[in-house]
């Protein structure tokens, strides 16, 4: 179905199910001073043959011939005065071969590296992409995105306000949430962490950023940022929540670099006392290697991915058209403790306008292995193949068979 279709499709169908698919994904609580009462009240879960399935993506860029790409092969143009303020774009094919994997998911997670900010659309080094992305985005199935990165102020106090607008509209008709900033105090904490239960099992997510490109005065908006006392505060918070899994989702690190840097394990390791029970970072715009950190004094062990790279963004430079996508598993034991039970690494290509499809399209590299025959530029088959080996080869990370 044409993506334009399917979401006007999913707009009127989600206006009259919200709660109902709310509730099969995930359920949030959004006054906190609730969700404190209920979690002092939790009773121990006794086991569940039920598993939680969790995907995470990288980062999702819109670079200026995303935009313009997108906008010719739409093929439609926007008319001010029948009161539509932007053109129509095509995005369809950016994850049509991920999709099912995005909504098979309990809860899929993307870093949102842009803002919404309004015409005009702009790339880097400011990023504001068209409201529709943003959509097409919830309609593809994702539940979480996450805003505490470089980019989020991009377009400076109003542009990040109407970004969380646009957002808030996404949760009432999706159910799509976000983590990692704050338009005010009580958004704030709602966000930071952020909870969801699903299947009995209660997650917080941390997200937040080594910094942002552009600064603001005043206290509001605020951005979770990566310091000790911010982050240990956000984990207490979750802990106090009566959270069952801790996810850390840092934006750190080096940019274009395989392997990661001695702050970020010094971050990681500091996550990982706090109670952080998994840590998925972002920002080098690369795939970077993963560790596990052991906690003496419990004897628990932390899983640490560096960075996912990206997932889909104009970027050509060598190695940032391969990312990851991180499926974990986890259950609740008998003795109320959740575990997680797998974690698979699957590689990603994100193949640019011209070369497989007209537009960008983001494939498992394993699934086009010796299709060269498939692509329209056959040179970007073998500069997937270099890269995709070479990446598995520094970070130590192999892709799920």
């Amino acid at each position: 179905m044409d993506i334009r279709i399917s979401l006007r499709l999913a707009v009127a169908a989600a206006a009259a199910f919200v709660t109902s698919a709310v509730l099969c994904k995930a359920q949030t609580i959004d006054d906190v001073s609730l969700f404190k009462r209920q979690s002092e009240k939790i009773i121990p879960v006794r086991a569940r043959p039920d598993t939680v399935s969790l995907l995470f993506l990288g980062d999702i860029m819109m670079h200026a011939n995303q935009i313009s790409t997108s906008e010719k092969l739409s093929g439609v143009k926007s008319n001010v005065k029948s009161g539509l303020s932007s053109t129509a774009f095509d995005f369809s094919s950016y994850f049509k071969n991920i999709i099912k994997d995005i909504r098979n998911a309990n809860l899929a997670i993307g870093n949102m590296e842009f803002t919404l900010g309004g015409e005009p659309y702009t790339g880097y080094p400011a990023f504001s992409a068209p409201d529709s992305f943003a959509e097409y985005l919830a309609n593809c199935g994702f539940d979480i995105l996450l805003t505490a990165n470089n980019h989020i102020l991009d377009k400076g106090k109003k542009g990040y306000e109407r970004t969380m607008r646009i957002c808030d509209s996404l949760k009432i008709k999706y159910g799509t949430m976000t983590t990692g900033s704050g338009a005010n105090q009580n958004q704030y904490l709602r966000n930071n962490p952020l909870i969801t239960e699903i299947k009995g099992i209660r997650i917080a997510f941390a997200n937040f950023t080594y910094g942002t490109n552009a600064c603001i005065s005043g206290e509001f908006p605020k951005i979770s940022r990566e310091n000790t006392e911010g982050v240990k505060s956000i984990i207490d918070r979750a802990k106090e929540y009566g959270a069952d899994y801790i996810i850390a989702l840092p934006h750190w690190g080096d940019e274009y670099r395989l392997g990661h840097s001695e702050a970020q394990e010094k971050t990681a390791s500091i996550l990982a006392e706090a109670g952080a029970d998994i840590i998925i970072g972002s920002h080098p715009h690369v795939v970077q290697d993963s560790l596990s950190i052991s906690i003496k004094d419990s004897g628990k062990n932390v899983p640490v991915t560096f960075s996912l790279g990206n997932t889909v963004s104009n970027m050509s430079a060598v190695n940032t058209q391969t990312g990851l996508m991180l499926t974990i598993k986890l259950t609740k034991l008998e003795n109320g403790v959740t575990k997680l039970i797998s974690h698979n690494y699957d590689y990603l290509w994100c193949s640019l306008p011209g070369r497989l499809t007209e537009n960008h399209t983001v494939i498992k590299t394993k699934d086009y292995i010796g299709r060269k025959d498939l692509w329209i530029m056959p040179y970007e088959y073998d500069k997937m193949l270099d890269s995709y080996y070479r990446v598995q080869a520094k970070t130590g990370i192999k892709d799920r068979k």
